[in-house]
């Protein structure tokens, strides 16, 4: 009969150790549902406080007017989130380049940026102007720089005359424009 118990005990043991890994994988699982569970939140908090800032603007602030291909300032469009609707409100952060316009129309950050490219002696990449606008050299802050970049191409303010090189914007005259 020793081995019948040794048996048990063997199985046992083997149970004991299951039952802890299940528990070491739970214990993870909880914790990855947490950090969720917070950032969900802090999205929440941040909508709310957002919809309170622009409920305060009075009509003597005008927005920036939407450019073409965007919907009309309060015209309600789906979200990427499913069933969730938002309001559009107009603001255009970085505006299309129009002659006369200069880089003070261009929030801080993206300024900064155009400026770095101006000063390049040739084309630059990402990489190169993130250190020079104060940004750690991380693929992170690469990849929102490129986000940037590419975003001031959309707008009329920067050229890329290969993929991932930057240059002035050599803009277009009405002449130069017909003669095309």
């Amino acid at each position: 009969m020793g081995s019948l118990f040794e048996e048990l005990e063997a199985r046992e043991a083997f149970a004991r150790a299951r039952v802890e890994e299940f528990e070491a994988e739970l214990s993870a699982v909880v914790a990855k549902l947490e950090l969720a569970r917070e950032g969900m939140e802090r999205l929440r908090i941040t909508r709310e406080t957002l919809a309170e800032v622009l409920a305060e603007i009075t009509p003597q602030m005008p927005a920036v007017t939407a450019d073409a291909g965007q919907p009309p300032a309060g015209e309600r469009v789906a979200s990427a989130y499913a069933g969730v609707e938002r309001r559009v409100v107009g603001v255009l952060t970085v505006p299309n380049w129009q002659p006369g316009m200069g880089v003070d129309a261009l929030p801080r950050a993206y300024r900064d940026i155009v400026e770095v490219v101006a000063d390049a002696p040739g084309p630059v990449r990402a990489k190169q102007i993130a250190p020079r606008i104060g940004l750690p050299a991380e693929t992170g802050k690469i990849e929102g720089t490129r986000s940037k970049l590419k975003r001031l191409v959309e707008r009329g303010w920067l050229d890329e005359d290969a993929p991932g090189l930057f240059t002035p914007a050599r803009h277009r005259t009405a002449a130069s424009s017909n003669s095309l």
